[in-house]
């Protein structure tokens, strides 16, 4: 006999759809390790989320220097967290804890709706990151002109996501299911189970896998590589081209925005990896009701805790790689008041992702002045 507790469809992002009617056997809430540990896990996400993100927002929003084409991108990255840590988390630290969907068809829409959308605008924020340190390695003159369209960019990610995240909204609903001596809720993201509402699933898992894990983390992991070739051949064609003090602090302005980047892709990929396995094994698998056991349900725990914890690791992150992050966030998080040649430095700091490609330009503007004034002054000698 099996145990409701490796079927029953408490996950927000999952709809187990398997007879749950044929089990003789429940295991009470109270009687599950995952009912005491969620919501103490949940409780620090949600500190934590609303802490680092909303740290983040005051940072960008209250220094100017700050506000370069990277950092545009890690702010709207802290607002979809933020979407998640207010709205989603409370109400989904319930779903290990109580039996039942206690918040209602219009919570369950929000939830899933705000979920995904948080999703899509983390990955496609990630990936339009990884395309920007492309442009600022491999060709830095080019950078001044998507410079004005970041905002736009960052835009029409949340509006994609938003599209995205649409079926959801309209197509989940709350569920009944009965089990041995009571019948039970969930939020399900796929509707009503159906026949239609298992192919819908299927469709659904493989569609989400794809557009918002496997997909971008291959363009990220291909921009990446071409970013390491570009720097090798770099090195090896002109050894002597970047041996000046202001043009290696030039590149290691630009190989630590993109250590920080990938950084935080690699959270990302970390975060979602379990629930995407979780996903694509469940739905796809014709035997998950045979082959489901511990295995299967620490991994669908594991990926649904890490999931929600993505949405507040990345200000840890930034903090242990960011020098500059690092000192804002003592400021606002100690109380630490620093000197104006800290402030000064700080700046400095903020501006150096950006320096690379505006001191190339400053420099291609002072060699053609040099060649201009030669010029002039050979023709002025030829005269003579």
């Amino acid at each position: 006999q099996k145990s409701v507790r490796m079927l029953e469809p408490t996950d927000v992002t999952v709809a187990f759809d398997v007879a749950i009617d044929q089990v003789t056997e429940y295991e009470p809430y109270e009687e599950r390790l995952e009912t005491y540990v969620i919501p103490v896990v949940f409780a620090i996400i949600f500190f934590v989320g609303i802490l680092g993100n909303g740290t983040l927002v005051v940072i960008f929003l209250r220094h100017r220097a700050m506000r370069n084409i990277p950092n545009t991108y890690i702010f709207s990255l802290a607002l979809a967290d933020l979407l998640v840590i207010l709205v989603c988390v409370p109400l989904a630290s319930i779903i290990y804890t109580l039996e039942s969907w206690p918040w209602g068809v219009t919570l369950c829409r929000v939830t899933e709706c705000f979920r995904e959308i948080s999703i899509g605008v983390s990955v496609f924020t990630l990936t339009a990151l990884a395309a920007d340190r492309y442009c600022a390695i491999v060709n830095p003159l080019r950078k001044l002109q998507t410079r004005p369209i970041t905002v736009i960019v960052a835009v029409f990610i949340w509006l994609l996501a938003i599209a995205l995240a649409m079926p959801s909204a309209i197509v989940s609903d709350v569920v009944q299911v009965d089990i041995p001596n009571k019948t039970i809720e969930y939020c399900s993201p796929f509707g009503q189970r159906t026949n239609d509402s298992l192919a819908y699933s299927k469709f659904k898992t493989v569609v989400n896998s794809t557009v918002y894990y496997f997909l971008p983390l291959a363009i990220i992991g291909i921009l990446y590589i071409l970013m390491a070739y570009r720097l090798h051949a770099s090195a090896r064609d002109m050894p002597g081209e970047n041996t000046g003090p202001q043009s290696r602090s030039q590149a290691r302005a630009r190989r630590h925005v993109a250590r920080m980047v990938i950084v935080m892709v690699l959270v990302f990929i970390v975060c979602f990896l379990p629930h995407h396995v979780f996903q694509l094994w469940f739905h796809l698998n014709p035997n998950t009701e045979e082959d489901y056991d511990d295995f299967w349900h620490i991994l669908r725990i594991t990926g649904f805790c890490l999931s929600f914890l993505n949405s507040c690791i990345n200000p840890v992150a930034l903090y242990c790689v960011s020098g500059v992050f690092r000192q804002h966030f003592h400021r606002y998080l100690c109380c630490r008041q620093m000197s104006v040649q800290r402030r000064i430095g700080m700046s400095s700091a903020g501006n150096a992702c950006e320096t690379s490609f505006v001191s190339t330009i400053r420099r291609s503007q002072h060699n053609h002045s040099i060649r201009k004034s030669l010029s002039v002054h050979s023709v002025q000698s030829t005269k003579r």
